[in-house]
């Protein structure tokens, strides 16, 4: 006999099984629900059923599904007993050969007759190729293709075992396989759903994708865990989201803010009535105060903001639902793991530093990469790579990732900062700060913009506009005026690499001797010897940016000085 309430998929499902059999899991628009006692069936099913392909108990399968009601389903119930490893659909075959020999997996799950470059690459590598046929009246209701033997005694995972495998993004080296055990997961997802106060009234409407940790435990697990159902949609579009809002009255939704901005833009341009949302929640990025109070004053519901990453199985910090304090720009308390703020040298302080984490929904490390583990581990706890402090009451703020911390002449400037300065700034509908390369300060501002329709700006407006808010040094040197920001798979905006993905390459502030613009006068000459002085540049040309030459207002007053001194100026007291 499994214990009740432990840490698995399979008796999470057992347990709401037992209590109420008949209540929704799964839910999908134009199709009836997956009972939870339907989902008990169906993950009895899938054991007996992978069984009979010489699948073994925690052997890797790979799935290869679109958005919706099977993928959940499939989630939910190969992950009970195999590890799921799910792949994003449009990868290309290169990407489907480095994953599926990454993950080294046993078996692939396509849908019947779907023509995918995953199949062609599974066929090359010898990987099982297994059909699924999705039940076109119940949601999440599904079957196997060419099953030899449907009556082998199902066997499902202990807290213990892997139950998922994820890529980190791989954004600036090779992607690492982050392993999350049963236990892992349970806890994350049972983290969340104390903080949401969910219940078996709850619906989830899910318009994350589920390839990422986003909506496998932040939508899907979180709901199973209390006992509540989750709407499957295709993934997120703006127009199709408000239908189901109408038709399937959730009572919430998650999200990134780029979903929230486009949700929030619809609903101010259309208009919305009451809804049956009790509260919202955004996580995987920033989400700016401006949107927050956006959303609260549309949907007459909190806006709940969390602070996840793959390695901590999703959730590890979150405001709380009102009447407790909720405080806008902060990611709340520590809603999982233990949180500590740590310097370079491992110490754990007070102030500004690494966020560090700790506690049972933690990865126990990357597969296979010993020299990312020795980096990513200290004493016990596992260092995030964002940089944070906590306040006196424990809420903790997010400054940025520290390797989107933009070094500018060994200036370190947040573009999170700058981001919500840009946004705070009517005729601005979207903003997002970057790093450029410079060939004097090694990095320098860049700011890809999005305007409303009617809002004009100059790249000098929104250069002075930040150099008047924040300092001259943090003022943008590249404006890039966009009609949209671009995203990645998961619908996150991405800063590393945006410069090269813009086709912006290094900015020079010294031109060639010859293209030098020389001084003319004798004026002109006073002047550049002044500024070359200061500057600590040899040879400017006389319509050079001064911001782009490494200036500032403290190098600003030392220029002033010395010209009222060499000039005959007399300051005016």
């Amino acid at each position: 006999m499994r214990p009740i309430n432990s840490y698995t998929f399979f008796d999470l499902i057992s347990e709401h099984r037992k209590k109420t059999p008949l209540a929704a899991s799964i839910m999908a628009p134009g199709k009836d629900a997956l009972t939870y006692e339907g989902l008990y069936y169906q993950a009895e099913y899938v054991s007996r059923a992978l069984c009979s392909y010489g699948l073994e108990k925690n052997d890797r399968v790979a799935t290869v599904l679109p958005n919706g009601p099977t993928m959940a389903s499939a989630f939910l119930t190969i992950g009970s007993c195999y590890t799921f490893a799910p792949l994003r659909p449009s990868y290309n075959m290169n990407d489907f050969r480095f994953y599926l020999e990454d993950i080294k997996a046993q078996a692939v799950i396509l849908e019947a007759g779907y023509e995918s470059n995953a199949r062609k690459v599974a066929q090359d590598l010898d990987i099982k190729i297994i059909e699924i046929e999705s039940s076109s009246s119940t949601a999440g209701k599904f079957q196997l293709k060419q099953v030899q033997d449907g009556s082998l005694e199902p066997v499902f995972s202990n807290q213990g075992d892997t139950a998922l495998i994820l890529h980190t993004s791989g954004t600036t080296a090779r992607p690492k396989i982050v392993p999350l055990t049963q236990l892992n997961l349970c806890t994350s997802a049972r983290s969340i759903m104390n903080t949401l106060q969910l219940t078996q009234n709850d619906k989830c409407l899910n318009i994350m994708p589920l390839f990422h940790i986003h909506g496998l435990i932040g939508a899907v697990l979180s709901s199973i865990t209390a006992g509540a159902s989750i709407i499957c949609t295709e993934g997120f579009n703006v127009n199709t989201f408000f239908n189901h809002l109408n038709e399937m009255s959730p009572t919430w939704y998650t999200a990134v803010p780029t979903m929230h901005f486009s949700i929030l833009s619809k609903a101010k341009r259309d208009g919305i009535g009451k809804t049956s949302l009790r509260l919202i929640r955004s996580s995987s990025q920033a989400l700016p105060p401006i949107v927050m109070e956006g959303l609260e004053s549309v949907f007459q519901a909190p806006v709940i903001e969390s602070y996840g990453m793959t390695e901590a199985s999703h959730q590890m910090a979150s405001n709380p639902l009102p009447p407790l304090t909720r405080k806008p720009g902060s990611v709340g308390k520590a809603a999982g793991p233990e949180i500590s703020i740590m310097d370079e040298k491992g110490n754990h302080i007070i102030g500004p530093g690494e966020i560090v984490i700790k506690g049972p929904s933690v990865t126990l490390g990357y597969e296979n990469n010993p020299e990312a583990n020795e980096k990513s581990f200290t004493d016990g706890w596992f260092r995030t790579g964002d940089m944070g402090y906590l306040d006196s009451e424990n809420y903790l703020y997010v400054t940025g990732r520290i390797k989107e911390i933009i070094n500018r002449g060994g200036e370190k400037i947040s573009p999170r900062e700058i981001d919500e300065a840009l946004l705070a700034l009517p005729g601005i509908s979207e903003a997002l700060v970057f790093a450029v390369p410079h060939s004097r300060l090694g990095e320098t501002v860049g700011a890809a913009i999005v305007l409303e329709k009617e809002a004009k700006f100059s790249k000098w407006d929104i250069q002075r506009y930040v150099a008047e808010k924040l300092g001259d040094f943090k003022a943008p040197e590249e404006v890039v005026f966009l009609e949209a920001i671009p995203t990645g798979a998961t619908g996150k905006v991405q800063r590393i690499g945006l410069a090269d993905r813009l086709g912006i390459t290094e900015i020079k502030d010294n031109a060639s001797p010859e293209k030098l613009k020389r001084p003319s006068t004798p004026l002109e000459q006073k002047i550049h010897d002044i500024w070359s002085e200061v500057l600590r540049i040899p040879e400017i040309s006389v319509n050079q940016n001064y911001f782009q030459l490494g200036g500032d207002s403290v190098l600003a007053a030392a220029i002033i000085t010395q010209m009222m001194k060499k000039l005959g100026y007399k300051e005016i007291s």
